[in-house]
Order: C-alpha cells, then structure tokens, then sequence
C-alpha cells in the first residue's frame, strides 16, 4: 500500500520508520506474570527511498526503486535522540500502550527474553548486554561483551540452575543466575 507523497524519487523520498522498521524481525517476548509484550524498538530512524532511472528492458516509465538508510542517520554510537535510538519497549497487548520504555545509546538488531523471575535481558549495537527488571524497564545488570549483541538472548538450565546465553561479535557468553 502506498502512503501519498512517499513514493520514490530522483532526490529521495524519507520515510518513518527507516527500511528496517520501527521494529522488525528480532525477537519479541510475551511475559504471561507482567501480562505485557515486549519489542526492540527503533525511534526516529528514517531511510531514503530513490527511484533510479530504467536500465535498458525496463518499462522506461518505471524505472526501479531502492531503500537505503537516510545518510544523516546511520547508525552510530551513541546517537543524540533526534538522530534515532533504539530501546525495549513494553507495551499491553490489550490496549496497545506502552508502559515503559529502556533508551539505549544506539540503535539495536537484539532479541528479547523474558524470564518468569521478571528479568528481562537484552543487548544492542554499543556492545553491552543487560538485565532490567521486566515490570518497570529499571537496569538491574549490565556487562561490556566486546561486541555487536544482534541475536537473541536464550536460556537453560543444568542441574537446577539457570544459564542465559547470548552471543555478542563472534563469542557466545553464558551467566549463571542466582
């Protein structure tokens, strides 16, 4: 579907939210205890939509169109808020309202766990991988790992005790929990 006034163009169209979304495939978690539905959220992140000219057996009234991320807002460390943050969002799946928001200093390609002690582990872009409590977003723990968190945290569990797994740059890093 098309919105009016965001089709491509020669200049480049900006639309919200960038071409990865204002979340997108990273993986959610759904806490049955908080009752809430947690996203990696991407706020004010735009890309540029551009139409370039036909190549030779195209429709020369066609041409074709590609999205790429808006030059002034790629990602960066540590971005101001109106360049575009990533955050963890919780939000009631019953109305729809978000009932707190974790900023982070970047934007992030992680997943989300959740945990039926209410911890909630996340990671993102700036190299950090952190537990907040999943009932009010407040960070409980957090540990430098070296490298880009883009996947999902998982857990498990040996001999009674639970492990949370994540990898992080090319390294997997486990904690054990209390």
């Amino acid at each position: 579907m098309r919105i009016p006034g965001k089709t491509p163009s020669n200049e480049g169209t900006v639309i919200y939210p960038g071409n990865r979304g204002g979340t997108s495939w990273y993986s959610p978690s759904y806490s049955p205890r908080t009752g809430l539905f947690y996203v990696s959220a991407w706020d004010s992140y735009s890309s540029a939509f551009f139409k370039s000219p036909a190549k030779e057996g195209e429709d020369p009234k066609g041409g074709h169109s590609s999205l790429i991320p808006d030059d002034r807002l790629l990602p960066q460390h540590f971005r101001k808020d109106e360049e575009g943050y990533g955050s963890v969002r919780a939000i009631d799946p019953k109305t729809g309202d978000t009932i707190w928001e974790f900023k982070m200093a970047d934007v992030t390609d992680a997943g989300i766990l959740t945990t039926t002690s209410d911890l909630l582990f996340s990671g993102g872009r700036d190299g950090y991988f952190f537990a907040v409590d999943a009932r009010n977003g407040a960070l409980l723990w957090k540990v430098a790992v070296g490298g880009v968190v883009a996947s999902g945290p998982m857990t498990y569990s040996v001999k009674g005790r639970q492990y949370v797994a994540v990898a992080a740059g090319n390294c997997l890093f486990t904690f054990a929990l209390r």
